[in-house]
């Protein structure tokens, strides 16, 4: 028998959205605690504490979502056959075996994590040779820009990847900080929130039975102005930086508003969705205030912005997305209970938990509070929603 046709994890292995979100779920409750306990010096890793956490989260947490989400939309995207079941489960199995060498490593030999790295970085480079592939079969590619751009950005995820595995080797780690730097903005503003960005993009205005059709070039312009404001991070240019979150805000604002989102006469399951959404104008506009008070108050507020996005949009739109899949791909009605809906409520609480840390850094309890936080959403999520995605237990 085939070790990707395991008959007792049929069911599991099933759909592509199944593992790929309870990877995410483990290595996120996994890399935060890590990361919270080597920050106040509890232990030691074999990598600088930084490289780790931005590492992980981007490549161990994240991209496992994305994976899970995508393999099972895209090709729809694109009108395109399925993806087959050995191919994710090839793209699951690497990365799942990248991931515990690269966490053993950190505690045993520098190169086991090294190791991890590159088999994590083999993983993405045959999600987006299969993403390549579906597109360039579909008929739906064609008729539309989105798959184009969600292809773009995974594209800038696996070259984000390489650099990451180049700098590694030739610096074992020790990873001049403008270049991480670099890394790091390209990675979450290029990849991260670009990627969830086109597929929400697309997704919640069909969800919300929007009529208007969306502004021509708007993915577009989006990637243009993430990719401006990464070079502007890149070149320390803060006024550069300010006025265009300024500019790219209300842009994206204005659109929103064409759509006419009726989210107050919305179920929960969709005006989470709709809140995702509205995180990305206002953590570019908190963004300009931060670049403002930095540059004429003398205020630095580090990461702020950074990390509004990243759990205002990036984790409350995850958080919707996979209930909603997870529910709908297993038989039953996309909906919020009130569980789930405190879920979603619950990230909104982190992301000012966070905030604050950013205002008082000396404050330190905020930031484990901040990480005890994010790790009891993500262990209430899967003791909701672990059972649904291991055999399709239905939600009573």
């Amino acid at each position: 028998m085939s070790f990707f046709t395991l008959k007792k994890e049929s069911y599991f292995l099933s759909q592509p959205h199944q593992p790929f979100f309870l990877a995410g779920v483990v290595w996120a409750m996994v890399v935060m605690l890590l990361f919270a306990l080597s920050y106040h010096g509890l232990f030691v890793l074999n990598v600088e504490s930084t490289f780790f956490h931005a590492y992980s989260m981007i490549f161990m947490v994240f991209t496992p979502f994305f994976n899970g989400f995508i393999f099972t939309t895209f090709p729809r995207f694109c009108q395109s056959e399925v993806i087959a079941k050995r191919r994710y489960l090839q793209v699951l199995f690497t990365s799942q075996l990248g991931s515990l060498f690269f966490v053993i490593g950190l505690f045993v030999n520098i190169y086991l994590t090294l190791f991890g790295i590159f088999l994590l970085f083999i993983s993405h480079i045959m999600s987006v040779v299969q993403l390549q592939k579906t597109y360039s079969s579909g008929y739906g590619s064609k008729n539309s820009s989105d798959p184009f751009w969600i292809l773009i950005g995974f594209y800038v995820g696996v070259f984000v990847h390489l650099l990451f595995f180049v700098t590694s080797v030739f610096g074992l780690f020790d990873i001049k900080t403008g270049y991480f730097f670099a890394l790091g903005a390209l990675g979450v503003w290029n990849y991260l929130i670009f990627v969830a960005f086109a597929v929400a993009q697309r997704m919640v205005p069909f969800f919300s039975h929007v009529m208007q059709e969306k502004i021509s070039g708007f993915s577009a312009t989006v990637f243009t102005g993430l990719l401006l404001k990464t070079l502007f991070i890149v070149m320390v240019m803060q006024r550069s930086e300010m006025l265009l979150d300024i500019a790219l805000g209300i842009y994206i604002a204005l659109e929103y508003r064409r759509w006419k989102l009726q989210t107050f006469n919305s179920p929960a399951i969709l005006w989470v969705l709709h809140l995702a959404l509205y995180w990305i104008p206002l953590a570019l506009f908190l963004g300009a205030l931060s670049k403002f008070m930095s540059i004429y108050v003398d205020i630095t507020l580090n990461f702020f912005q950074l990390h509004v996005m990243v759990i205002g949009f990036l984790t409350t739109v995850l958080i919707g997305f996979g209930t909603r899949v997870t529910l709908g791909h297993s038989g039953q009605a996309p909906h919020a209970d009130r569980y789930t809906t405190n879920l979603f409520l619950f990230v909104q609480v982190i992301v000012v938990i966070r905030a604050f840390y950013a205002f008082f850094t000396q404050a330190l309890w905020l930031f484990d509070l901040a990480a005890f936080a994010s790790i009891v959403l993500y262990l209430f999520w899967s003791g909701r929603f672990a059972l649904v995605l291991i055999h399709g237990k239905k939600i009573s």
